[in-house]
């Protein structure tokens, strides 16, 4: 694959985890934070990884234009970065979507597409990042699925969602289904 095929993967660990109550991107799942979960999925997807909205973070990129703009903010960080060092693409997922199918990529290309159900866990080709930064410093509203919409993303379905954990409570349930399994 030439480089300017590859595709990097993106984990979205920013944001404030106000409903979680502390930081979501560290809480503990089956021995392992829920960062290296997703990251450990998109490497196997990918290989090359980075975190955006983790400047305190080994291989984090930084929210673009500037901090603060939830995943939109985190992908355009991504995507600057894929641009720069040659990549064709970035797959992105957040720190929470747990239980991606292995076949994701396959599912998702040719981007852009994205979950109709996690908008946040898409394939975004570099050139969205123009799109991307006219919705970040123009007035329009800033959501994954506009984004989408002025993307032309697929909107992809799955027999069953990820998991999507935005509070305590919903990361016991994950535990609790995943002792009874």
């Amino acid at each position: 694959m030439n480089r300017d095929e590859a595709i990097l993967g993106c984990v979205l660990g920013g944001g404030a985890s106000t409903r979680f109550g502390s930081d979501k991107a560290l809480a503990v799942l089956d021995g392992a934070t829920l960062l290296d979960r997703a990251r450990a999925t998109l490497i196997a997807l990918c290989g090359d990884v980075v975190i955006a909205g983790r400047a305190d973070l080994e291989g984090a990129v930084a929210d673009w234009p500037e901090a603060g703009l939830g995943p939109l903010g985190g992908l355009a960080g991504a995507l600057r970065h894929a641009r720069e060092a040659g990549f064709g693409a970035v797959l992105a997922c957040g720190v929470d979507s747990l239980g991606l199918p292995e076949d994701l990529l396959a599912r998702l290309s040719p981007g852009p597409a994205c979950l109709a159900a996690q908008p946040v866990v898409g394939l975004w080709p570099v050139a969205t990042l123009d799109v991307l930064a006219e919705i970040l410093t123009g007035g329009e509203r800033r959501s994954m699925l506009h984004f989408a919409e002025r993307t032309g993303a697929r909107l992809v379905e799955l027999d069953a969602p990820p998991a999507n954990v935005n509070t305590p409570e919903d990361l016991a349930r994950l535990a609790e289904d995943q002792r009874r399994s």
